[in-house]
């Protein structure tokens, strides 16, 4: 896979080059090529965005309202419903052809997942998976204090994927109060930071994470 480091990053500005990448490798499937699949690590300025299955409900101030605080607002075309990224948070886009890799939607869902929870595991924190909801979580047999620490919304069409993960790392949680993040009114938000009591080098956890993508996703 070719890894690339965006930065910050306008949101926008991202989706386009991951709907350029994406539109490319489906171009090389229909030639009956096989396609090159992309790793892309960035940060964004603070904005929400609101999948395709997102209820108008779980954002809970008006756009108006969101841009004068200088919070974009994007619909987009991946699964799940309304998320939050901001900096200190470590979004990451894999633009990955699955036949590659000999796995289903499923399975890269998983994958990703589990990449997050050993990269925790590495910070002595136990996270899992949650029944009915993707993402990393904490805490998941105390129900009131269960809380998430890693979003997944993806997009995919002829195995190819887009969209992908959101870790929050250092992010400055009260942003998620402006929504009911993935349309949860009854579970918290955490990151790296507040389980640990201390901010972590974004550059050190890009690292980290990249390994084990390239661990874990290993063409066939």
């Amino acid at each position: 896979m070719i890894y690339e480091d965006l930065g910050i990053i306008e949101y926008g500005k991202a989706w386009d080059y991951q709907e350029r990448l994406f539109a490319e490798a489906l171009s090389c499937k229909e030639k009956e090529l096989k396609p090159q699949s992309h790793l892309l690590f960035c940060e964004h300025p603070h904005v929400i965005t609101i999948g395709k299955h997102g209820k108008q409900e779980n954002l809970l101030f008006q756009e108006k309202f969101l841009k004068e605080k200088g919070i974009s607002v994007f619909q987009i075309d991946r699964g799940g419903d309304v998320t939050y990224h901001g900096p200190g948070q470590l979004v990451g886009y894999p633009i990955f052809d699955l036949e590659s890799f000999n796995i289903g939607l499923r399975q890269y869902i998983f994958n990703v997942e589990e990449i997050i929870i050993r990269f925790l595991a590495g910070y002595n924190i136990q996270s899992e998976r949650l029944a009915g909801a993707a993402g990393v979580w904490i805490d998941t047999a105390e129900p009131s204090k269960t809380r998430k620490i890693a979003a997944i919304g993806v997009r995919s069409s002829r195995f190819v994927t887009m969209h992908g993960f959101a870790l929050n790392v250092n992010t400055d949680l009260s942003y998620f109060s402006l929504i009911n993040p993935c349309g949860f009114i009854d579970k918290g938000v955490t990151s790296l930071k507040k389980e640990l009591g201390s901010s972590i080098d974004m550059q050190e956890v890009k690292i980290k994470m990249k390994m084990l993508f390239e661990e874990i996703f290993k063409n066939k």
